[in-house]
């Protein structure tokens, strides 16, 4: 499915979330799987969802897609968080609400189903809707006052599931993703990358706060988590798509990954197999795939 990247400000293709009840249980409170995984209403003027620097935006928060910028919020004395309007239309869904006698219409998010709230026409310009929302179905994504601007980095260094948790434990990272990069069929499966169809490696994007580590730091962790002298190999796990690989962003990340690899080459006494190459195009990993490690330990 489409949808939007409020901080990219690009549409890309994200597999669709499904869990089974329990699975939300473990992830949410008791609070917020009441009212996003059961259609709850928070009380009126008890939900907290104030952005201090008043930038930043408002998440889903089953699964963390953006949904509302702090600029869109406003204040409508209803005793909800309110706003004129989501990022985009492609990451909200209304549906009819025939409950409480009388018909409105349910926002939920476009992604995972959750329940937010409801959306009226009666709200200001320049869309003239209020999108009325449970604070408790909303997280928040601070951006420091827009003077935090985040970088996009992408890493294969053997399966992704262990990769992904090394990279979420690295300061100054603010997101990861883990997916498919390199290879030459669109938004393929995780058995087909697997199977050696697609060309694809299996790979993590990490997007980071560059202003608390750099990209310099980001590859000095990458070579530190895997073996990048071992072709289409890491331990047990053989396959191209387990090769060793740097997807860079932009002609300064090709040269600092470059001048990084030939210090590590010397370091070694070995070559270093390890491809450095354009992003192209990345397709996030079906969701049961995120952060792996954690859910299979019972964490979030």
């Amino acid at each position: 499915m489409r949808i939007f990247n409020a901080r990219t400000k690009k549409v890309e293709e994200v597999p669709e979330i499904f869990k089974t009840d329990g699975e939300w249980k473990k992830e949410l409170t008791p609070e917020q799987f009441s009212i996003a995984r059961r259609r709850g209403t928070e009380v009126p003027f008890t939900g907290k969802c104030d952005v201090p620097s008043g930038k930043g935006l408002y998440q889903c928060v089953c699964c963390g897609t953006d949904l509302f910028e702090a600029g869109a919020k406003f204040e409508s004395g209803t005793g909800w968080p309110s706003f004129w309007g989501p990022v985009s239309e492609l990451n909200v869904r209304i549906k009819a609400d025939r409950g409480m006698f009388v018909e409105r219409k349910e926002v939920l998010c476009a992604r995972c189903g959750a329940h937010l709230g409801h959306v009226f026409d009666d709200g200001p310009p320049p869309t003239g809707r209020r999108y009325c929302i449970n604070a408790a179905a909303l997280r928040l994504f601070e951006m420091g006052g827009g003077k935090t601007k985040t970088e996009t980095a992408a890493f294969a260094a053997g399966c992704f599931w262990r990769v992904q948790e090394e990279f979420d434990k690295a300061k100054g990272v603010v997101r990861t993703a883990a997916g498919y990069a390199g290879g030459t069929k669109k938004s393929p499966t995780y058995e087909e990358v697997c199977g050696g169809r697609t060309g694809h490696a299996e790979a993590v994007r990490v997007e980071f706060d560059p202003s608390v580590v750099s990209y310099g730091e980001l590859l000095d962790a990458f070579w530190r988590m895997h073996d990048p002298t071992t072709k289409d190999r890491q331990g047990p796990d053989i396959g191209a798509n387990y090769r060793s690989a740097i997807f860079f962003y932009s002609k300064r990340q090709e040269k600092e990954a470059r001048e990084s690899k030939e210090r590590v080459a010397k370091k070694l006494k070995k070559p270093v197999v390890t491809e450095i190459v354009p992003i192209g195009e990345f397709y996030p990993a079906e969701e049961y795939h995120q952060r792996y490690n954690k859910k299979r330990r019972g964490g979030q």
